[in-house]
């Protein structure tokens, strides 16, 4: 594989990202010192709430420390290149874009599954050879039902006018934008990898770029504020504003659902590799995952040992995994920096 090129716009962000942050790992770092304790990067947000709250007090119980570092997927990537053969974290937690990267970089390894004992409740499709898959995000298109029909699929969003002016999208920069992409360059160009085609229906609707924002937490804020009616989501998203009383609805794209399983990695170099496999277990087990399956995390649980709750089987079952779509990530970070210097360009005007 090719080694993933960034550009110098994203490096810089990046590298200032690790200079403005270099104190935090070590200081993490410092708090973990003893070999009884890891320090694990997760997601901002539901995440890092969902994981302290429940999976910390397991590991107690187990005799080992856990630090929850709240870090992006891409910084996480930034971090443990800044420091070879030092690892800030001993896990790291990532979708396959990021991890394909950390594969190539050799920034993570391949665990022992016999360290596991919650490996086998596991389906052989979500026990990843670099870490156990804890849940699938699966991507479709998040509706207010009060402002607009039931869109049918990601084409409803350019042809019909009910959703004029009232459809956001996010930058290159987002995994869930980018799946979405993908998608929308299947229908209307040539393949996933055609995205002049998605540039070309950009320009050709221009009041699509009207509510370009920086993130599915923006959105979300507008999707509130009654601004905006539609966005690209996952479950979690509509579940959390369910969750805040707000009239939202998850559609499965009729060209299908992109996903992205979520997988902890195990750092080159980690430092706690007993409390590290201690946390890899806890993540993917019954008990832990029947709580985080509930309000306002709702994550779909990977051990199949749990039973779906009723709100998680509306949005998948265990026989639709089969039907979501996978992209494909190395071949999306190959053109990722020169899709989002167009589509900066493009929204720049």
């Amino acid at each position: 594989m090719k080694d993933f090129e960034i550009s110098r716009r994203r490096f810089g962000y990046l590298v200032a990202g690790v200079a403005a942050s270099t104190m935090m790992p070590f200081s993490l770092r410092a708090a973990a010192a003893s070999k009884s304790s890891a320090v694990a990067a997760t997601f901002p947000g539901n995440w890092e709430d969902a994981y302290r709250t429940v999976i910390t007090p397991v590991l107690q119980k187990e005799g080992y420390g856990l630090t929850i570092a709240p870090v992006m997927a891409q910084d996480q990537l930034a971090k443990t290149l800044a420091s070879p053969g030092r690892p800030p974290y001993d896990t790291l937690l990532m979708s396959p874009g990021q991890t394909t990267i950390a594969v190539e970089k050799d920034l993570i390894q391949k665990i022992d599954p016999a360290r596991l004992k919650n490996w086998a409740l596991l389906d052989p499709s979500f026990q990843g050879e670099y870490g156990p898959t804890v849940t699938i995000e699966v991507n479709g298109i998040a509706y207010n039902p009060d402002l607009v029909p039931r869109p049918k699929g990601y084409r409803d969003l350019f042809e019909n006018p009910a959703y004029k002016g009232l459809v956001s999208w996010t930058g290159f920069e987002s995994n869930t934008a980018v799946m979405a992409y993908t998608e929308i360059a299947k229908i209307f160009g040539s393949g996933a990898q055609d995205m002049q085609a998605v540039f070309d229906l950009f320009k050709k609707h221009p009041e699509q770029l009207k509510a370009i924002v920086d993130s599915t937490n923006h959105q979300m804020t507008l999707f509130q504020q009654g601004e905006i009616a539609v966005f690209m989501c996952s479950t979690n998203n509509v579940a959390r504003l369910k969750s805040l009383g707000m009239n939202a609805e998850f559609v499965h794209p009729e060209t299908g659902s992109p996903a992205a399983p979520v997988n902890i990695h195990l750092t080159k170099g980690a430092a706690n590799l007993d409390a590290a496999y201690a946390y890899m277990d806890a993540a993917i087990s019954q008990s832990v995952q029947q709580q985080l399956m509930q309000p306002p995390t709702d994550m779909f649980p990977t051990n199949r040992a749990v039973a779906l709750t009723p709100a998680i089987a509306a949005y998948l079952t265990r026989d639709q995994i089969k039907t979501l779509v996978y992209p494909d990530w190395a071949a999306i970070n190959k053109n990722r920096d020169s899709w989002i210097r167009q589509f900066d360009t493009l929204v720049a005007g």
